[in-house]
């Protein structure tokens, strides 16, 4: 047990924690720090809110959080970094969860009934946003989290009239917010429960019409829900700290998912509700040129020639686990006297700084990765780009066609350099569903195959 002031001072130097941890998460030279910051943080917040004076069933909060523990650990080292996303989407969901349960439970508690006045109004009214939120982020991060699986079409789900569903719905769920606030007793429950249907079949329908291209952009957006549903947590259950790090997660998510829509050029607005992946799937016009292919010993020719290289990894890199023979291959290169880069676009894979963190764990030089601005700029001085498994961040057709549904995105311009070789196990199009001009480009070759044993077949030759 500790004393009211003694979990105060934890609750306070916890949240400086969690506030130098996001600081050190801001670049991936600090991130490790960071990291060590948040898991102190949240030790020292789970043990002084579980030994807190009025905490009761201490024993049975600290089986649970053992079991729980067991449980995230073992899921946690089977995950593989691709399937990432889909783990972090599905914890939002938890998270979500967690915030309707303990709306209920507020609800429901002896304590809440002898509120009155301003009191109760502002109990129910945080018990009744918490709610509201928390059922939002469990039903859209699990559309996510089967979105990024593929257990449902990545194509966004639209009809006509959507908007105008959303915003009955809406005013629907104020209503019973209303009627919610002026029950006596538990007799709101009604109210409650009716919200809470209607706002898990909104978070449903929110992220259906959200495309496939968008979705680093929704999980980012999902984080911050879940941070504003643990804030609201906080304030039913009377606890600082779980406002102060609801509030941090939920306005560093928010922040990230705008940097990130300004990066793509696109309305933070529009992608929330859908209006992103409007547009056909394909081109409007026919697209010139033809496809050709090329061998391993050519590109590894073409790589011994070059003076400067650029590598730009997509979700196939990924997938593939292909950055361990990538640094490999980098190494040989820079030995050789070559400029080797790697630019990574915003939204390249699943989850924001997907990319990144794979190419750290390969021990891949943080100074050699570069922003797509800063590739971009030196594209014309480059003789050869490696595209590993990306589709949608070099497509041309972003800032050509206007019937894409990806126009207006700022995308890798690979195709100024010299020469781009695209490793691809198929034509197939990527996770938008756009045909990629680009590789019917004249300075383009396909290099087909699994991106891991392509670049160990290079590596083969380039070692030769």
């Amino acid at each position: 047990m500790i004393t009211t002031q003694l979990q105060t001072a934890a609750y306070l130097f916890a949240g400086i924690l969690f506030i130098l941890s996001l600081g050190g998460l801001s670049s991936q030279e600090s991130a490790k720090r960071g990291v060590f910051y948040g898991i102190t943080g949240m030790f020292i917040a789970i043990l002084s809110t579980v030994l807190g004076e009025n905490i009761e069933g201490h024993i049975y909060i600290l089986v649970a959080i053992a079991i729980a523990s067991l449980i995230g650990v073992m899921v946690a080292r089977k995950v593989e970094m691709t399937s990432m996303p889909q783990l972090v989407a599905i914890l939002h969901s938890f998270v979500g969860l967690a915030a309707v349960l303990v709306g209920f439970g507020s609800y429901l508690e002896p304590h809440s009934s002898e509120l009155i006045g301003s009191e109760r109004t502002i109990h129910l009214v945080e018990v009744f946003l918490g709610v509201f939120i928390g059922a939002i982020t469990f039903t859209g991060s699990i559309v996510a989290w089967g979105k990024l699986e593929g257990k449902i079409r990545s194509k966004p789900l639209l009809y006509p009239g959507r908007h105008t569903v959303n915003i009955i719905l809406l005013i629907i769920s104020i209503i019973m917010g209303v009627l919610f606030t002026m029950a006596s007793g538990t007799e709101g429950m009604l109210f409650l429960s009716i919200m809470t249907a209607i706002a898990l079949f909104i978070g449903v329908m929110l992220v259906m019409a959200i495309g496939g291209a968008d979705m680093p952009v929704v999980v980012s957006m999902l984080n911050s829900y879940s941070g504003w549903a643990a804030a609201a947590a906080g304030f039913m259950l009377g606890n600082d700290l779980l406002i102060i790090t609801g509030a941090l997660v939920g306005s560093s998510g928010a922040i990230l998912s705008i940097i990130m829509c300004e990066a793509m050029n696109r309305s933070f607005i529009s992608v929330i509700f859908g209006g992103f992946g409007d547009a056909p799937v394909a081109t409007s016009g026919v697209i010139e040129g033809e496809v050709t292919s090329t061998t391993h010993l050519e590109v590894a020719e073409l790589l011994k020639e070059a003076r400067r290289i650029l590598i730009v990894p997509g979700y196939g890199m990924a997938v593939a686990k292909a950055q361990y023979p990538i640094h490999d291959m980098v190494d040989i290169l820079k030995k050789d006297g070559k400029e080797v880069t790697f630019g990574i676009h915003p939204v390249a894979g699943r989850l924001p700084g997907h990319m990144n963190v794979l190419l750290a764990e390969a021990n891949v030089p943080y100074d050699i990765v570069l922003e797509m601005d800063e590739v971009n700029e030196d594209m014309d001085k480059t003789d050869i780009v490696l595209v590993i498994g990306a589709n949608d961040i070099v497509n041309p057709g972003a800032l050509t066609d206007e019937s894409s549904p990806i126009y207006g995105m700022p995308v890798i311009e690979v195709w100024r350099a010299s020469k781009v070789i695209i490793l691809k196990r198929s034509m197939a199009a990527g996770y938008a569903g756009v045909e990629n001009p680009l590789f019917y480009k004249e300075n383009a070759d396909m290099l087909y195959g699994d991106a891991k044993d392509t670049v160990n077949k290079l590596l083969t030759h380039l070692r030769e």
